[in-house]
């Protein structure tokens, strides 16, 4: 017993001993007598100039070190200064073998960090050359190398890390780089933070300001949460979060914006875990919410939980950031946007279900997902209904004077008309992109309004893989009528390989027309067969190689605002040498299944085989559209095959039946659709010589059967004369030789 006690006594004689050695130090040895020696020391290993122009100080319980008032320079400019330093270690956590810091204080940090024309920046330059990039000696890294081993063996104690005061104040860090002219500082940086203790809670508090001049914006940030960090350093929280970040400049079109962030966070590194919970981030009146639970942090993580965003006012948002207003035909739209859904699936996977999209008094439902690992999207969406019309660029005002501004013939002479426009034309999509995705999409919409044009029940169905990108399927119901239409896109070379195909049924074209362009000049069901190849990425090079046909039937429609029968009338009249008393005609020309084909080659559609049944009529043409220039060069002709016109010079002799009356349609379509078609007078010269060579046989074959019934009745008047009753015979055989 005694000699524990001995042993006793000895350590806390040792004790004592320190105690005093360290008193003694603090109170006889004065630090400010070995500042030379410590600026000198530092100008021997560095490039920089220590100067310590304010006192050193000691402190012997809470054991500690102040230094006031230290600068140094770098090359005779200014590279961090310090007003006061603090740094106090709590004495008896020391006796106890629990460090504990008592006060960290750093005030007046100012750090000037610069790059020089050249892109060289100076602190790279702390050090003599040839020691710069040398982070590690051979012996440092094998000792790292040792302690990481360790550490991995677990052989390393958890950390007793205690400290009860941390405070930094009026900290600033100026970067200038004269390389881009950019400029950044940060001021007013203040942490202040106590109780830091592994293993439990503590508060944090951070502001500063940060003030950038490319571009030009300012931001004053607020920040405060309780910390926590397990004793392990593998397992980390925020809770209580509360960030307000204020700012002002040229992003925000000089207006001031604050955003927002709070919520809690948990994360376990040993077990790969991190919870979000009650998150929130807003910028003005956007706000998002999410609640997100990740389990593994490598290549395939599982997600689950939910995000959200509130509704909101695009167009208040935009105002509150300082953005242009997006101009739209009804400026009541884009004032009601939201966005929910649930997240999970398989690890590796983010899925999205009970998705929900408003847009305004649109809704889209439905899921998604995205696989990481190959980056492979699926999506399956269900709108309700939409305009988009509502959401196109407004209608610019028409000139009424009908005469362009004198800015507007200044703009066109500018930009050298199509020639220059097209030299300017990009391409249509960006290929290495494409030969990158994988999709899988279907779309629906139950009402789409888009060029005034009304479409229901849409279904669409888009595939992606290696290079090919394919719709399978386009379609809806249109005007009483349906459509649909598969497109595929070879996008594998760099001149991309496109088929497309259509097939329109009993569409009614009259409101289809005028809804689409305003035009009425064509009413029937019409039924459509599309099939055309073509290669390329721009619209132009689309247009020129384009090669297929396009079949068409109209059945049971009507010219309207042309009436052929009055041209065809017109033509008879002339043959007839009359002239028509009817003025009345109408304005329209029903017909039956109107058909044909356009061939494509390029921009030109041709078409050879136009064949239409009027009244009394047989419409048939061909001719060509030229797609580029809008042009329309058109023959048509009107075989009359019947009575055409009760109007006494339109009757159909003899000799009219089966001419054919002409009709040229020639011009812009795009200009005045309606004033295309007219009566062809130059073409009606051949239906006239035809109409005389009828005329010619019909008036031979008249004065034959007048010269053979002549000779009939003088042969009967001799047989009578001379023969008598008995003359019967031979009258049937004379009447016979006369009708062979």
């Amino acid at each position: 017993m005694k000699a524990v006690r001995y042993i006793a006594f000895a350590i806390v004689g040792l004790i004592i001993l320190a105690i005093a050695a360290v008193a003694v130090a603090v109170m006889v040895i004065d630090p400010n007598d070995y500042k030379p020696q410590i600026e000198k020391a530092a100008e021997d290993n560095t490039n920089l100039d220590l100067i310590l122009e304010g006192d050193i100080g000691w402190s012997f319980i809470p054991l500690g070190l102040e230094l006031n008032d230290v600068e140094a320079t770098l090359e005779g400019e200014r590279f961090v200064k310090l007003d006061r330093l603090v740094a106090q270690l709590d004495f008896w956590s020391l006796i106890a073998m629990s460090p504990r810091v008592n006060t960290f204080l750093l005030d007046g940090l100012d750090a000037r960090l610069n790059v020089d024309k050249d892109g060289n920046d100076n602190w790279t330059r702390i050090m003599p050359e040839g020691e710069a990039d040398e982070s590690q000696t051979p012996a440092e890294e094998q000792q790292s190398e040792q302690a990481q081993e360790d550490t991995e063996a677990g052989g390393s104690e958890p950390l007793n890390f205690n400290v009860e005061n941390v405070e930094i104040s009026n900290a600033q860090v100026h970067y200038n780089d004269a390389s881009t002219g950019q400029s950044v500082t940060l001021e007013d940086f203040t942490v202040n933070a106590s109780d830091i203790t592994l293993g439990s809670s503590f508060p944090l508090d951070i502001s500063f300001r940060v003030e950038t001049n490319q571009p030009q914006l300012e931001v004053d940030g607020r920040l405060s949460a309780l910390l926590a960090a397990n004793e392990a350093l593998n397992e980390f929280g925020i809770s209580d979060l509360e960030a307000v970040f204020d700012m002002k400049g040229e992003p925000f079109g000089g207006k001031a914006v604050t955003a927002k962030l709070a919520g809690a966070i948990e994360a376990n590194l040993e077990n790969e875990t991190a919870n979000i919970n009650g998150f929130t981030a807003s910028l003005a009146d956007l706000k998002l919410n999410t609640d997100l639970s990740v389990q593994g942090f490598g290549d395939k993580p599982k997600l689950e939980g939910t995000l959200s965003i509130d509704e909101f006012s695009l167009r208040e948002l935009l105002a509150a950031l300082g953005q242009p207003a997006i101009e739209t035909e009804d400026p009541e739209v884009l004032k009601a946007i939201s966005f929910s859904t649930k997240i999970g699936g398989p690890a590796g996977s983010v899925a999205l279900s009970d998705l929900s999209i408003g847009l305004d008094d649109t809704t889209f439902t439905g899921g998604g997902s995205y696989t990481l690992s190959n980056s492979a999207v699926a999506l399956n969406l269900q709108g309700d209904a939409i305009n988009a019309d509502r959401y196109l660029p407004p209608t610019p005002e028409e000139d009424h004077s009908g005469a362009a501004s004198e800015e507007e013939k200044d703009s066109g002479e500018k930009t050298g008309g199509t020639a220059q426009a097209s030299a300017e034309e990009s391409d249509l999509l960006p290929l290495e992109t494409l030969r990158t995705l994988l999709l899988d999409i279907d779309l629906g919409l139950g009402q789409l309004i888009i060029s005034n044009l009304t479409i229901n029940e849409i279904k669409s169905s888009i595939t992606a893989k290696n290079g090919v990108l394919k719709v399978d399927e386009f379609s809806g119901k249109l005007y009483d009528g349906s459509f649909g239409a598969n497109v595929t896109l070879d996008a594998r070379t760099d001149n991309p390989k496109w088929a497309i195909g259509s097939k329109v049924n009993n569409v009614q074209t009259l409101p289809l027309l005028t809804d689409l362009a305003e035009v009425d000049m064509l009413a029937g069901g019409a039924n459509l067969s599309v099939d055309v190849k073509t290669t390329g990425n721009r619209i132009s090079v689309l247009r020129d190689n384009a090669k297929g046909e396009v079949g068409f039937n109209l059945a049971k429609g009507e010219f309207r605002k042309m009436n052929l029968t009055r041209m065809a009338c017109q033509g008879i009249a002339l043959a007839n040498q009359d002239t028509l008393s009817t003025s009345d005609w109408g304005t329209t020309t029903p017909f039956n299944d109107m058909k044909g084909t356009l061939k494509i080659d390029g921009n030109t559609l041709n078409n050879t085989d136009l064949v239409a049944a009027l009244a009394g009529m047989r419409l048939e043409g061909n001719g060509t559209v030229d797609l580029k220039q809008t042009d329309l060069d058109y023959e048509l002709g009107l075989r009359v095959v019947g009575e055409i016109h009760r109007d006494e010079a339109c009757r159909v002799t003899e000799y009219v039946k089966n001419a054919v009356i002409p009709v040229e349609c020639r011009g812009n379509f795009s200009e005045d659709p309606a004033g295309l078609c007219s009566f062809d007078g130059s073409r009606f010269r051949d239906t006239l010589k035809d109409i005389a060579a009828n005329a010619a046989k019909a008036k031979v074959k008249e004065e034959t059967d007048r010269a053979k019934e002549k000779a009939k009745e003088k042969v009967q008047e001799k047989i009578d004369e001379q023969l008598g009753e008995e003359g019967d015979k031979i009258k049937d055989a004379v009447k016979g030789l006369f009708n062979r």
